[in-house]
This record gives C-alpha cells, structure tokens and sequence, in this order.
C-alpha cells in the first residue's frame, strides 16, 4: 500500500515513517525538506499519485494565532484538494485531544478549523486527536515560567508518549476510515502541575511549580475537562515514569 505522510521528517512522522516502511509498505515522508510543500502545493501531486492513504501530522512553525490559522487553512485546503485529485480513499490526520473545548487558545481553533475542512472535503477519514505529549511538557513550564518560577495549572491532564502517538496512527492508517474521531491518552492522569514538577525535578531544574487555578495553557484557561478524554479512548503503553526516567539517562 502507498501512504504518504504529510510532515514525515518530524517528531511523529519520522516514527510513523519507519513503523509504516517496517510493516512492509511504500511511504512517501513528505515535507518541505523533501521538495513536498502543502502552503506552496510544490510537489504534491508527484507526491501523491497512486496513494490509498494519507497521513498528515504536519504542524504550523507557528504558534502565534494568525500564522497558525492561516498554515492550517491553507495546508489543509491544498491537500485535500490534491487527494481528490489523487483518488485518496483514506485521510487520516493528527489533531489535540479538547480542540472543541478551547475557544481562547488560537492554536485550538486553528485545529478546530483543520478538522471541519477534513469532514467536509467528502474524503473518507479518521481523525486522532491526542493528549498533550511526554516530550512537550517542558514547554508547558518555559511559557509559564518569570524567573525562577513556573506557575501551572493543577486541571487534569493525561499525557502521552510520542512513540505512542505514531503507534495508533500506524494502526489507524491501516484500517478502513471511521469518518470520525478516536482519542489517545496516555494511561495516567494527574494534575499538569504534577507532570511539570516531576519533569523539573527530574532534570535538576531549579525552578519552582506554584499551583495558580489562573494559568493558562497555552492562552487558554483550563479545568479538568479541558484536556482530558472521553469516555473509553484508546491507552497508550508507556508510563509517564518510565519515559521521565529513560528521557533524562539519554540527556
């Protein structure tokens, strides 16, 4: 089967690459460094003639609401257009897990915006929509953080690992399309401000986590539905533990 993923030199991407090409299929890791420009629409069409799936998990180099609306329109109107062209049977796409319950954050309603393109473009799709990321939970704390301390959320949070990530959108991209949503959440939940302390003490950072109900994440103000899955989502592997521990030898 060809697939071809759209942002395949990223964090995810690269994973989602090589777990597809082990599996034994023809994937196309799709990308401005790889001449395949979804703003442009450079390369496209080469890129995606004879695919029967394609996997975007592309993200906007910016975060500053305008720039991102404006990637997340314009990509997601050049690649569905170019994959009906292509006869595409599948779009499978990457999204956040409370996209719909953040209306403050311009990040969220840029996702928000992916998503009704991908439902009315007529392309059979699944749409992931995953917790916050292991990784990423460093970040949360920088923009959070004047001098030496951070002031976080305690609303509820349950992160996932990104290899987790790219593990269920290789199983979806293989199965037929729902033409709905699936969640991934990683299998703990607690409050943000405990993941970021953990994080921080972990990394022998100094800085100090203070509960604030007031922080935001990402522009947004959040409780403990904000970021949190429904009912019965899909549980990814990997303890927030061990991956602290395995992240913090490898550093």
């Amino acid at each position: 089967m060809k697939i071809v993923v759209i942002g395949g030199t990223g964090l995810i991407g690269t994973k989602l690459v090589k777990d597809l090409r082990d599996k034994g299929h023809d994937v196309v890791a799709a990308s401005p460094k790889s001449g395949v420009n979804t703003i442009t629409g450079e390369g496209l069409a080469d890129a995606l003639a004879g695919a029967q799936v394609v996997v975007d998990v592309a993200n906007s180099p910016s975060f500053e609401d305008k720039a991102a609306l404006e990637f997340f329109e314009t990509s997601g109107r050049n690649l569905l257009a170019a994959e009906k062209k292509a006869g595409a049977g599948h779009h499978v796409a990457l999204s956040v897990v409370g996209t719909d319950r953040l209306p403050d954050s311009g990040y969220f309603r840029a996702k928000l915006a992916q998503e009704k393109l991908i439902k009315a473009s007529g392309i059979p799709y699944t749409i992931l929509r995953a917790t916050q990321f292991y990784e990423f939970l460093g970040a949360v704390a920088d923009s959070n953080t004047v001098g030496q301390t951070a002031r976080v959320s305690p609303a509820a949070m349950q992160p996932v690992v990104s290899d987790d990530v790219a593990v269920a959108l290789a199983d979806i991209a293989l199965a037929a399309p729902v033409n709905g949503m699936v969640e991934l959440a990683g299998p703990q939940r607690l409050p943000l401000a405990e993941f970021v302390r953990r994080v921080l003490r972990a990394k022998k950072d100094k800085r100090e986590v203070v509960i604030d109900e007031g922080a935001r994440y990402f522009g947004a103000r959040i409780n403990d539905q904000s970021l949190t899955p429904g009912d019965r989502p899909r549980i990814g592997q990997t303890r927030f533990e061990d991956w602290l521990a395995r992240s913090v030898s490898n550093s």
